[in-house]
């Protein structure tokens, strides 16, 4: 059965930017190309197709395409990370920041957001708000490892997408509940995606009506309660 808009698969993918490895769903891939991150999920990650969950040159080739199916797909900057705009390199006078600006640094710019530093002229410093990969096309090899069926094998796919975490998830007829794990209130990651996650629950997992999160909180030998799990 062919893939098609909507449905729910697995994916294990590696991106390229000039013929450089910069994102994959392989451990072992990430540490032969040297971008391996501890802090990073890694194996085939949970998508919607259609749904843009992946860069959209990616997302689009997926359709039509059968589990199992390996492939390879050459995606031009517009459905990638947009073109690159000139109007967003801007120039600030490099005594505004605390830290001494180096060519190739991050830097934070109120009312501007996040950039890196493409040039320092005199005292004047160049900072490209662009994403640092626009303008450029990639190339992707990916493998659909097989479908994602039922609710909450969905739901769990699209916490793990966005929040980065496994959470139990029970379905209870039109009702899908959350278990929260402890500490989670300070999962920053976790409280900027919830609502996302919520929204999309409702709007891509059939036959759902409420989704419930739930946080227990269990007494210790102290006496005391454990932390929230919220």
């Amino acid at each position: 059965m062919s893939i098609k808009a909507g449905d729910f698969i697995r994916l294990s993918y590696t991106g390229r930017v000039d013929g450089k490895i910069f994102d994959t769903t392989d451990e072992d891939v990430a540490k032969s190309a040297e971008i391996f991150s501890p802090e990073a999920r890694y194996g085939p990650v949970t998508i919607r197709v259609g749904s843009h969950h992946v860069i959209l040159g990616l997302d689009e080739a997926l359709e039509g395409r059968e589990v199992g199916e390996e492939g390879e797909v050459l995606v031009p900057s517009d459905k990638a990370f947009g073109p690159h705009d000139p109007a967003r390199v801007e120039a600030f006078n490099k005594n505004s920041f605390s830290e001494k600006p180096k060519k190739g640094m991050s830097l934070k710019v109120p009312d501007k957001g996040e950039g890196t530093v493409v040039d320092i002229i005199g005292n004047r410093v160049l900072i490209d708000f662009n994403h640092p990969l626009a303008g450029k096309p990639l190339s992707y090899t990916f493998r659909i490892e097989g479908m994602v069926e039922g609710a909450v094998e969905q739901m769990k796919g699209l916490i793990n997408l966005y929040a980065g975490r496994d959470m139990d998830v029970t379905l209870d007829g039109a009702v899908i509940t959350l278990h929260l794990p402890p500490g989670i209130t300070y999962d920053r990651r976790w409280l900027l995606w919830r609502s996302r996650i919520i929204h999309e629950g409702f709007d891509h997992i059939p036959g759902i009506d409420e989704i419930t999160l739930v946080e227990t909180f269990r007494r210790t030998g102290t006496d005391k309660p454990e932390a929230s799990e919220e």
